[in-house]
């Protein structure tokens, strides 16, 4: 991460969470500065070691570590979550399907509950003379056999079934190396997940995904390619929710869909 890109995350996490403005005790001394917290997180995050072993360089105990961590997390997903975790928009989902096409395999998935209320994007493709409507997910062997699930095959027979096999798994590699990458950077998430409650696990999971993000972006503007819009949106609301006792249409129509996911 590049000093700018730093300290513009501490500008906005501090401005965002008065945890991090530094402050006088009741001695007139002033206390740890927005620097210092964000950097113990930073370095937890990034190297995946305990609170207690970065008091001697940043000068900070392990319980005021462990809870800049903790308030990190939750800022910067507050802060930054708009931009660098929305779920993508039409034209996401265009430029993911015509990058799948290049590498030889046509298509990718769709979040499952957007697909079971009906919000996912309309989808329409042909195979071998079958009309399909859902989008689905590439999966390995272990994994129900769903219309939404593309396996694998285990031992494939024949020129058809090895290019089948050899394009699927190719496609998700892709995804592996995704995550091995955010490994790298983030060794937090490699190692044990040590006592963090599940909620923490959570945010930190999430924070770690919009820095990284946040990262790219600064890193391709640097490099000259071609900027994408993080900005846009296809100006669809989601539909608000309302509960009902009865079973209305909208109801038996997610059953319906549920259903059709589900199937074999």
């Amino acid at each position: 991460m590049k000093r700018s890109l730093f300290l513009r995350i501490q500008s906005q996490v501090e401005a965002h969470d008065s945890y991090f403005v530094q402050k006088r005790n009741s001695a007139n001394k002033l206390g740890l500065s927005s620097l210092q917290k964000i950097t113990a997180a930073l370095r937890m995050l990034a190297y995946g070691v305990s609170g207690d072993l970065i008091d001697e360089y940043m000068r900070i105990g392990e319980t005021t570590a462990l809870e800049s961590l903790k308030k990190f997390v939750t800022a910067v997903i507050d802060v930054f979550s708009e931009e660098y975790l929305r779920k993508p928009n039409n034209e996401d989902i265009a430029r993911l399907l015509a990058h799948g096409e290049r590498r030889d395999f046509p298509k990718r998935s769709h979040v499952f509950n957007e697909l079971a209320e009906g919000r996912a994007p309309t989808i329409h493709y042909s195979i071998n003379g079958h009309d399909y409507t859902m989008g689905y997910y590439l999966t390995d062997d272990i994994y129900p056999k769903w219309a939404t699930f593309v396996k694998t095959m285990l031992a494939p027979q024949g020129q058809k079934y090895k290019l089948f096999a050899a394009a699927q798994e190719a496609y998700r590699n892709d995804v592996e190396r995704a995550f091995g990458v955010l490994q790298a950077r983030f060794a937090i998430v490699r190692g044990p997940a040590r006592f963090f409650h599940l909620e923490t696990l959570k945010k930190i999971m999430k924070a770690y995904i919009i820095l990284h993000n946040m990262i790219v972006e600064d890193e391709r503007d640097d490099n000259e390619v071609v900027n994408l819009d993080y900005e846009q949106n296809d100006g669809v609301d989601n539909p608000p929710l309302q509960m009902l006792r009865e079973q209305s249409d909208e109801f038996l129509s997610y059953i319906e869909r549920h259903g059709r996911i589900r199937d074999r």
